[in-house]
């Protein structure tokens, strides 16, 4: 006779064996997310907006957090993908976080810097700062820029690029690239970054009319607000058209503007002729310095008066400079001469930008306007 109690004992087993395998069925070990890639692009058109990219695998969703707030709530998503547009200047920690639940994920951060200029608006232009007439008395607009549209105006301008001959002369430490010049909401920028390109640290642009537009005599007014820094050179300048056949200095220059960034230099700005004298290079300059504030807070029109006898500078007309060129050492300036505008990065001058200095740094250009006598 099977005995029952036995029965029993051996139905218990086989139903604890059942249940036992079918939970372990239900509950399978969690995953954890593997291989997170995060990458972080900067607006060119708006200095202030972020965008990431990123993926992971085995993650079911991901958190964003953009470090502009310490009760930030983050940004939940499964698009892999993100934006974001900051308030202020400053150096930020971004965090993605690839979860497969809540408790189980995985962490990559990255910083990003935002420069944003003194009272600009969210494309970090300024809003404020001097401004000139569109005509004077006695004279004829001739030639204007005021850079309207999408995109610079090749009829008149052409970029060089690349690092020239001993950086530029100046032992300058950026590549310049046509992608750092852009021309938005009625201004030229011209960016200059920290980035790796082509064997350098730095990239920025450098625009020029040579062979399109070039001029002798008369008064240049060029509305601008600009970068700031150790190690940052913008310049806004000319040479004479005839460089190609007689070399620098023999052509001559003229400085209308250069501003040697870092602190206690931001707020001055330089106006100056090169010249060869007798086969031997000479050169005679001012500077100009702001009362309050720096160059970078708000737009100042650089302005040169160029007559026949004397090259007159000012920053938002109030004179600081002038030289007679009627001597004959000083024939260079009754030329033709064409225009550049750049933002140079590091060089004998400035020297090298150091751990103060912030990227990337902009010039924006409102107009340039090129008045001649009646």
């Amino acid at each position: 006779m099977i005995n029952l109690k036995y029965m029993l004992l051996l139905f218990c087993i086989v139903l604890l064996t059942a249940v036992g395998c079918e939970k372990e069925e239900d509950a399978p070990a969690v995953v954890p997310p593997s291989g997170l890639t995060v990458q972080v692009q900067r607006n060119e058109q708006n200095p202030a907006k972020v965008s990431l990219q990123f993926s992971a695998q085995n993650a079911n969703y991901y958190l964003v957090y953009f470090g502009d707030a310490s009760n930030e709530t983050p940004l939940n998503t499964t698009a892999k993908v993100a934006e974001h547009t900051y308030t202020a200047s400053g150096t930020y920690t971004i965090r993605v976080q690839a979860h497969a639940t809540a408790s189980v994920f995985a962490t990559e951060t990255r910083e990003v810097t935002i420069e944003l200029n003194s009272g600009g608006g969210d494309n970090g232009i300024p809003q404020t700062g001097y401004t000139t007439p569109e005509s004077y008395a006695g004279m004829s607009l001739v030639w204007q820029d005021e850079f309207n549209g999408d995109q610079l105006n090749t009829t008149d301008w052409v970029h060089e690029t690349g690092t020239g001959a001993n950086g530029w002369g100046n032992n300058e430490l950026q590549y310049y690239r046509p992608e750092n010049t852009s021309v938005q909401e009625g201004y030229l920028v011209i960016t200059a970054k920290k980035e790796q390109f082509q064997g350098r640290e730095y990239t920025s642009s450098r625009i020029k009319t040579q062979g399109k537009q070039s001029f002798q005599y008369g008064r240049v007014d060029i509305r601008a607000a600009l970068p700031q820094g150790q190690g940052i050179w913008p310049a806004l300048w000319m040479l004479g058209s005839n460089i190609t056949t007689v070399g620098w200095p023999a052509c001559g220059e003229i400085d209308i503007m250069e501003l040697v960034g870092g602190t206690g230099k931001d707020n001055t700005v330089h106006g100056t002729i090169h010249w060869s004298n007798a086969g031997n290079y000479a050169n005679y300059g001012k500077g100009y310095s702001l009362q309050s504030g720096i160059f970078a807070d708000e737009f100042h029109v650089f302005s040169m008066e160029w007559t026949p006898t004397s090259i007159t500078w000012y920053v938002d007309d109030v004179q600081f400079n002038v030289v007679d060129i009627t001597p004959a050492e000083l024939s260079e300036f009754h030329q033709n001469f064409f225009f550049i505008f750049n933002v140079a990065v590091g060089g004998n001058w400035p020297g090298s930008p150091d751990a103060n200095t912030t990227f990337p740094q902009r010039m924006v250009v409102d107009y340039v306007r090129v008045f001649q006598p009646e």
